[in-house]
């Protein structure tokens, strides 16, 4: 499988705080990877850092270029999506105004259109007039990874999208990233539920301390059962 994000060796700081020591993680095409791990280990500055917004030095290549060093809005147009934690809607413009703020200016023939969205989440196109700082929780989190699918990325890194929301909604947050993935999309999803990171990825690593302290595949991390206890039981 050909690697589509590739980082090694990577080391980021908060100022004096030294966070992430020597990271190596890969992601191939059309793939569903993983990066689990209590809250604090690093797993947010790792995405932060391949998307250009965090200060890290190592190496980030992505489609086989070097990507560490330029800015967000730069990776952004090579195709490499995020989804932050904190969702960062614009509230006073309706759903379907921040669906089409997403869209690349310069992309004509992209796989998506206002339609796919509203057929996989029926909730927003019934609100899509609807200013989004209104929705709930869970629509907020509809909204936002429909708004990174508008710029059609090749490789979608989303950061914790089950946070707060009802069981009902994170099946929908499972059935949307296998719907990217049937699309060809590949996924580096940050998570900390356990079931549908193993439920949905072919494979999964594990974060500790700023360092990966297991990569496999979602069955032989449900035979570690040390690891489990050691890196991700609370």
């Amino acid at each position: 499988m050909s690697e589509l994000l590739d980082i090694r060796g990577l080391h980021a700081y908060y100022g004096k705080s030294h966070v992430l020591h020597g990271v190596d993680l890969r992601v191939g095409r059309g793939e569903i990877v993983s990066l689990l791990g209590r809250n604090g280990v690093g797993r947010s500055t790792l995405v932060k850092a391949a998307m250009g917004q965090v200060s890290a030095t190592g190496s980030v290549r992505f489609k086989g270029d070097e990507i560490l060093g330029l800015k967000a809005f730069q990776i952004a147009h090579l195709g490499l999506g995020y989804v932050p934690e904190n969702r960062d809607i614009f509230p006073t413009l309706t759903v379907e105004q921040n669906l089409i703020l997403g869209q690349k200016k310069n992309v004509q023939s992209g796989r998506w259109r206002l339609d796919d969205m509203y057929a996989m989440f029926p909730r927003l196109q019934e609100r899509r007039q609807v200013a989004a700082g209104v929705l709930s929780g869970g629509e907020q989190q509809m909204l936002t990874l429909c708004r990174s699918l508008m710029g059609d990325p090749d490789l979608i890194m989303i950061d914790e999208p089950t946070e707060g929301l009802a069981p009902k909604i994170v099946a929908l947050v499972a059935q949307y990233l296998r719907a990217l993935k049937e699309k060809g999309i590949s996924v580096l999803l940050v998570e900390q539920k356990l079931a549908i990171a193993l439920d949905i990825s072919q494979r999964v690593y594990v974060m500790g301390h700023g360092a990966i302290v297991f990569e496999g595949t979602p069955q032989q991390l449900r035979t570690d059962a040390a690891v489990r206890k050691e890196w991700l039981e609370v």
